[in-house]
């Protein structure tokens, strides 16, 4: 890392990086992202600038080019693409869907190149260096509850890709912003009201989407690994008590494989880890309506389980 962050860069100088190619450093990864519009400087400005700029001459692990659309898809309120590295166009939208854009891109490009990691569906939070992971499919609430815990003294590993890398099984950080959905939204506005958002992009495919900003103390300890303690499989349900059920070995092992996004890929090497992480954790189902409640929860629980 250069040890300069987006922030400490003149509007200026900003704007001058984006049009020649900005590289950030997110968690083990590089992001370079290229376009002369403002209005990515702008974005990167307002929701990125925690973010390290990476060594000059780093290897990118993703590239995002921002392009001008041709006049017919600017009639349609399409205005601008993303490019991958091959110069092809990965996707195209509204100007104030480009926050979203952005990250679903960076997110695209980790899951299908990072095959140095096992990569899980799950977003993961530490306290003291003792993680837990939270796998779960989409509307799970896992992301509404890692956005709470990150806000009562909990630390962002992920909010989507746990990164396991070697047999030691240490969880690499890779602390982005946190991308909530329709009425998960107001939750965390309610109940965390210091949280900063981005804009509200309605019509996306999955809705009404916002995105938290994670403190400056989550970026920081990015290159910090931690030591996986739990897998806790939350489930939100309106109105229902927080309980929590213990999950066989084996039943977790079969679950934690179909959230891995590179399981079929590494094959031996995603085996013989996962098998390794479920033997080292202990393993919960947890359904929860009440964010304080859920969060009590797993503070206690960790807290028994470090004890031991």
């Amino acid at each position: 890392m250069s040890g300069t962050t987006l922030r400490q860069l003149s509007r200026a100088a900003l704007g001058a990086r984006c049009a020649a190619g900005l590289s950030l450093q997110a968690g083990p990864f590089v992001l370079r992202i290229q376009g002369a519009d403002p209005v990515l400087a702008d974005c990167l400005h307002a929701y990125y600038p925690n973010y390290p700029l990476a060594a000059e001459g780093s290897f990118a692990d993703a590239q995002l080019t921002l392009k001008p659309q041709a006049w017919v898809d600017r009639w349609r309120d399409r205005p601008r693409q993303i490019c991958l590295e091959d110069g092809l166009a990965f996707t195209d939208f509204p100007l104030e869907a480009l926050l979203a854009n952005l990250e679903w891109s960076f997110n695209w490009c980790v899951a299908t190149h990072a095959n140095q990691y096992v990569m899980l569906h799950a977003a993961g939070v530490a306290k003291q260096g003792h993680a837990v992971l939270m796998p779960g499919v989409p509307g799970a609430g896992k992301s509404t509850l890692s956005a709470y815990l990150i806000h009562r003294g909990w630390r962002l590993l992920s909010d989507e890709f746990t990164l396991v890398r070697n047999q030691a099984l240490d969880l690499h950080a890779f602390p982005r912003l946190i991308p909530l959905k329709n009425d998960a939204i107001d939750v965390i506005q309610n109940a965390v009201p210091q949280a900063q958002f981005g804009p509200r992009i309605p019509g996306t495919r999955k809705g009404t989407v916002a995105h938290l900003r994670p403190g400056d103390e989550h970026i920081q300890a990015m290159h910090e690994p931690a030591r996986p303690r739990l897998v806790v499989f939350p489930t939100y349900e309106r109105g229902s008590a927080t309980t929590l059920t213990a999950v066989p070995a084996a039943e977790c092992f079969t679950d934690l494989t179909h959230n891995c996004f590179n399981y079929a890929l590494l094959g031996r090497q995603a085996f013989q880890m996962l098998g390794a992480l479920t033997n080292h954790v202990e393993a919960f189902r947890m359904r929860y309506s009440e964010l304080a409640s859920a969060e009590d929860t797993l503070s206690t629980l960790l807290a028994r389980v470090i004890e031991k």
